[in-house]
């Protein structure tokens, strides 16, 4: 019984971040000589992962104000969290998130600010 929950729970939670994530990665594969860059970013909440686990945001679904950021995903706005702002040089241009789905919440891992065009 415990397995079947736990197997449950597990399933849920993969479900919510692609649901979350969508199928909009953030590494243009056209741009291989990026992988080790994207691999190694990260913001105090720590390593974003990849650029595969993130998300390219276009810039009506991102603001600055007021020295921070919001942005937008499936059309709810999010504050992103000082911690969890990527602070190193932006080389691929592109404004990316890295949402996780925890416990009924869209919680903001890193985000990354593109140039707004």
């Amino acid at each position: 019984m415990v397995i079947v929950v736990v197997f449950m729970f597990l399933v849920a939670v993969l479900l919510g971040a692609v649901a979350i994530v969508g199928l909009a990665h953030a590494h243009d594969h056209a741009r291989p000589e990026l992988n080790g860059w994207f691999d190694k970013l990260q913001s105090n909440n720590g390593i974003c992962c990849s650029g595969n686990d993130g998300r390219t945001v276009l810039d009506a679904d991102w603001e600055s104000r007021d020295g921070h950021y919001r942005v937008r995903l499936e059309n709810e706005w999010y504050d992103v969290h000082d911690d969890a702002v990527v602070k190193v040089p932006n080389i691929d241009g592109r404004t990316v998130v890295w949402p996780i789905r925890y416990q009924g919440r869209t919680i903001i891992r890193c985000f990354m600010p593109g140039e707004m065009s």
